[in-house]
């Protein structure tokens, strides 16, 4: 009998010690099931990096264009490279559509532009620069993982590749494309004249310094906006596009351009097309005073109000007039550091593409309330550094 009670012990004693040493197993098993569980949410915590530029790097439209090719070839599930038409000279206006193509939830779509001015290089790079911090942030921050998962991107780095080719503002048949937009075409207080080529020669300018003396109010000088509104195959280009993604929940659109420093909304033409609503009129200058305390371009004032230069035939007065979404002109850079308001290239390029990250941010995030013009109140997470301190240089 008492064998058998020291079998039954030493049987029940066993048996609790497996027990244990078996649970123990299973505990050292899950805890790397665990970690490996919880990795992705703690990579996205991760502070976003920037793009590893570097001062004077350029690009022309042809080293844009292969560095498009190479975004599509690294991020075939985010990226899609298509032209949206043809320059005066047959150049691909070149653009890409960034998105996280595995999130099939219905999205947002936005517009940002560059170089429609072609020597005014900082707009062209700013997109570039742009798309490479979206794109390398991907799965790795919680705030841009969230952009691309819910919008789509769309990004034109050069709307004027011919001018770009050749530092010049104008496109090949002496047009400025940003004045050949069906809205209050072709008004001489617009700064604009409808002349297109005479006699087979570019007139893309002209000078009126003596009258502009005598009488102010006269324009200081006169572009050359076309015969006609959209004559242009760029400006073609683009109006046939905008359509396109309109069907695609167009939230907002962003024309960038050099060296104003500031950020301006409609109306920028002499004679608007109509009244904005006070919602729009608010929503408009709740981005622009957003803008003007967190980064170092100032608050262009609605309708231009504080500049007594107006432009009749923009991309953005008839992006707004058409699909009446937010619309914004970005002038990028400094007047003090580039006094003849754009042309070519300078000496601190890195700085001035940290000073737009904030401003395309602030705007992508607030993606949905821009589209529902309701107040833009969320606050981007920017990386180190950004934005800059302010530099005249």
């Amino acid at each position: 009998m008492n064998k058998k009670l020291t079998y039954l012990k030493v049987f029940f004693l066993g048996g609790i010690l497996l027990t244990i040493l078996f649970t123990g197993c299973i505990e050292e098993e899950q805890k790397p099931h665990e970690e490996e569980l919880f990795a992705p949410e703690v990579q996205l915590d991760q502070p976003s990096i920037l793009p590893n530029w570097k001062d004077g790097e350029y690009h022309d439209y042809y080293e844009t264009t292969d560095i498009l090719s190479d975004f599509k070839v690294k991020y075939p599930d985010l990226v899609n490279v298509f032209s949206i038409g043809e320059s005066a000279l047959g150049k691909d206006i070149w653009c890409i559509r960034m998105t996280n193509e595995n999130n099939n939830q219905t999205k947002f779509s936005c517009l940002v532009d560059g170089c429609i001015h072609g020597c005014e290089w900082d707009a062209g790079e700013a997109c570039l620069y742009l798309a490479e911090y979206l794109l390398i942030n991907f799965d790795s921050n919680a705030t841009v993982t969230g952009i691309l998962n819910t919008t789509e991107v769309y990004i034109i780095p050069l709307l004027n590749p011919d001018g770009r080719q050749i530092d010049d503002r104008f496109n090949e048949n002496g047009i400025d494309l940003n004045r050949n937009f069906d809205v209050d075409f072709g008004r001489i207080r617009g700064h604009s004249m409808p002349l297109g080529k005479i006699f087979g020669r570019k007139i893309p300018y002209i000078m009126f310094e003596r009258l502009h003396k005598w009488f102010p109010r006269f324009p200081l000088f006169l572009t050359n906006s076309g015969r006609r509104p959209f004559s242009e195959p760029e400006t073609q280009a683009l109006r046939d596009f905008m359509y396109e993604i309109d069907n695609h929940d167009f939230s907002f659109y962003v024309n960038c351009h050099t060296a104003v420093h500031n950020i301006a909304s409609p109306w920028m033409a002499f004679k608007p097309p109509f009244e904005m609503s006070n919602k729009e009129e608010k929503i408009h200058a709740y981005v622009r005073e957003w803008i003007a305390e967190n980064t170092e371009y100032e608050n262009a004032g609605m309708s231009f109000d504080d500049y007594s230069y107006k432009a009749s035939g923009t991309a953005m007065d008839w992006c707004f007039k058409v699909f009446r979404i937010p619309s914004f002109t970005f002038e990028i850079l400094s007047q003090d550091y580039e006094p003849a308001a754009g042309g070519g290239k300078h000496d601190s390029l890195v700085h001035w593409m940290k000073t737009t990250l904030p401003v395309f941010m602030y705007l992508l995030v607030n993606i949905e309330n821009l589209h529902n013009w309701k107040t833009s109140d969320i606050q981007p997470i920017l990386p180190k550094g950004v934005p800059p301190e302010p530099s005249g240089g």
